[in-house]
């Protein structure tokens, strides 16, 4: 299934490729981007939840699931808040993101706790508060065996990796062969192990499985799935009790960075599973899932502003205030993460005129810091604005601090239907600020001022 994004203005109806234009004149008209704030993020809060509502949509036929959002993919709580009040649970990795679920107002019956590292403190911390819990290993479970109260009221789970083989992004593949993540199933013994550690653990009931991620195809997912639909029936079959009752099938839907178009969608992903695993959706399990990115990658953009430009061995260079920083995977793995480039002017218009090839460049101090390289867009110039598309997730909610360069400010915006007489102008749009951007002061307390002579003192 193809979707276009939905838009906001214009009566709810634009061209694709001018979803944003008037949040973005907006923005530089309201002073959220110009030369004291020459970088910020933007969330979509109607996009939002129309993608929320896609993904309900999609599974409206389950008997029972749990739809969490990955926290790693946006950990901002006011988009988590939002992401509660759409009907969502959370899935957190860290101590600090459990934190800010907590803070978002989730219910702990709705929050799920996966990690490969989880210390004692925060398996006791997860267990108090009665979220679930996926074992990373066989390991982990024996540790949770020596902290468990009897009285938790924790969903338990394990996860396995199927191993079912990568995506065409190596570091984002989760079941190779020597993943990191879960009990390898298919390694020798491996199996007769995890069916024991069910048959010695009675509160021990959920499997959980997490294959896909971007450069994973849908078949790849929907195959890890099955494969541990399997192991579920195996296990029960087993015992002869039904002791694995849900199945935490992960997220990983991959977005699609080439143009405005959604695909693959919800309903696409579980057409796949529907095929692989027939009985997955049969209501004998409950189903538990975690999407991050395709939630909300196209529900954001990063604005900057365009500093200089100039000249270097015939090629143009665009210097702008969002690079690694901001968009760090695209300027370490640029073939693996691109990004569309928008081109406005100082007033946030598009701008138009004959195009030329322009590397997009960051602020970072090394030679590598640039988004975009060769991009065919009308000439840039200082104080123009660029606009990096489809970076609702992973991008400026979690920024990189290289060159103690500030955290930009969020906000998220509503663009409200303008006029049905045809004149064609653009309804309002009002922001909400997200998340502050960062002060020198917050940046100098962030770096042990506090601290400033700890290394010289000589006590005596």
């Amino acid at each position: 299934m193809t979707q276009t994004t939905s838009a906001h203005h214009q009566g709810g109806t634009a061209p694709p490729a001018a979803r944003f234009d008037a949040v973005v004149r907006a923005a530089v008209g309201q002073g959220l981007l110009g030369e004291g704030c020459p970088v910020a993020g933007f969330i979509d809060t109607e996009g939002v939840r129309v993608s929320v509502g896609a993904l309900h949509d999609a599974f409206a036929a389950t008997p029972e699931v749990l739809h969490t959002f990955a926290a790693k993919a946006c950990s901002l709580v006011p988009v988590l808040r939002l992401l509660a009040d759409c009907g969502m649970g959370c899935e957190v990795a860290s101590p600090g993101e459990l934190r800010l679920a907590v803070e978002a107002g989730f219910a702990a019956s709705r929050v799920v706790l996966d990690s490969p590292a989880k210390t004692r403190e925060e398996i006791r911390l997860a267990l108090a508060l009665g979220v679930a819990v996926n074992a990373d290993s066989l390991d982990e479970l024996r540790r949770i065996d020596a902290l468990r109260n009897p009285g938790s009221a924790s969903v338990l789970g394990l996860r396995v990796n199927p191993q079912v083989g990568g995506g065409s992004i190596g570091p984002m593949s989760t079941a190779t062969d020597t993943s990191k993540f879960g009990v390898a199933l298919r390694d020798p013994g491996a199996r007769e192990a995890i069916v024991e550690a069910f048959r010695k653990r009675p509160w021990l009931t959920r499997l959980h499985t997490h294959v896909g991620s971007q450069g994973c195809p849908l078949e790849l997912i929907a195959d890890g799935v099955a494969r541990t639909y399997e192991l579920a029936e195996e296990i029960n079959a087993t015992l002869g009790v039904r002791r694995v009752t849900s199945l935490d099938i992960g997220g990983g839907l991959p977005v699609n960075f080439a143009d405005e178009t959604v695909r693959p969608g919800y309903a696409d992903y579980v057409a796949a599973l529907t095929a692989a695993a027939p009985g997955l959706f049969s209501g004998r399990y409950s189903l538990v899932t975690e999407f991050g990115r395709s939630l909300l990658a196209k529900n954001g953009f990063i604005g900057a502003r365009v500093e200089y430009t100039k000249d270097a061995g015939g090629r143009r260079i665009a210097l702008t205030h969002a690079g690694a920083q901001t968009a760090t995977r695209t300027v370490l793995m640029p073939d693996a993460w691109p990004l569309r480039i928008g081109a406005f002017g100082p007033d946030g218009t598009p701008k138009t005129g004959p195009s030329l090839a322009q590397d997009i460049a960051g602020p970072c101090c090394f030679a590598g810091d640039v988004v975009a390289y060769g991009r065919e867009l009308p000439e840039l110039a200082e104080d123009d604005v660029v606009v990096l598309y489809d970076t609702g997730a992973y991008y400026f909610s979690t920024p990189w601090a290289y060159n103690s360069l500030p955290r930009p400010a969020v906000y998220g915006f509503r663009a409200v239907a303008g006029p049905e007489d045809g004149s064609g102008h653009d309804g309002p749009v009002t922001f909400a600020t997200v998340r502050d951007a960062q002060s020198l002061d917050d940046i100098a307390a962030e770096s042990g001022l506090a601290h400033a002579d700890a290394l010289i003192r000589r006590d005596g």
